[in-house]
């Protein structure tokens, strides 16, 4: 657990939405966009995590499309270390590693460039959302099989309820916020 103060937690928790039946009915999504929209609560939030990556060692940070994408770019620059995307497929031009992963209802695949990871990195892989840990498994499957070390998966937020710390198996899960 990051040495997020309390105060911190109240006031990212307090800037995030709920929206009921939203994908689907029955379903409560949680929106970031409110936090995102406050710069106090969005620079607290890059701070903690800048702060979690600088004490794990990390040397470059990979977000994961599209919303991973918003918190660790401003992250990889407060802490003063490389961004590396993980992207859908078919969205990087040129030589790539790519992940096949199951979905819900289907299949879905992510890559990244191959040359973007070397063995001497360490990563910390950063999103937004911690649900059923596919997407999260697959990206760290994914960094390793480039030669990165993963330091850990960091989330904003884990929707502890649906499992998916235990599917990242023996891999450090650090999440700001669990509901």
């Amino acid at each position: 657990m990051p040495s997020t103060t309390e105060s911190t937690r109240e006031l990212l928790l307090s800037r995030i939405r709920d929206v009921a039946d939203y994908p689907k009915p029955g379903v409560v999504f949680k929106d970031i966009t409110p936090l995102l929209a406050d710069p106090v609560a969005f620079t607290a939030l890059t701070d903690a995590l800048a702060e979690l990556c600088v004490r794990h060692g990390a040397t470059k940070i990979v977000g994961l499309e599209a919303r991973g994408f918003i918190l660790a770019a401003p992250v990889a620059i407060r802490a003063g270390i490389g961004f590396v995307p993980v992207r859908k497929a078919g969205k990087l031009p040129g030589a790539t590693l790519a992940q096949a992963y199951e979905l819900e209802y289907g299949s879905a695949e992510i890559e990244i460039h191959a040359e973007d990871l070397v063995p001497e990195d360490r990563i910390m892989v950063i999103d937004d959302v911690l649900a059923t840990g596919g997407t999260a498994e697959a990206t760290l499957d994914l960094v390793e099989r480039a030669g990165g070390t993963v330091t850990g998966f960091t989330v904003l937020l884990e929707l502890g309820f649906l499992g998916g710390r235990e599917r990242l198996a023996q891999r450090p899960v650090h999440a700001l916020l669990t509901v």
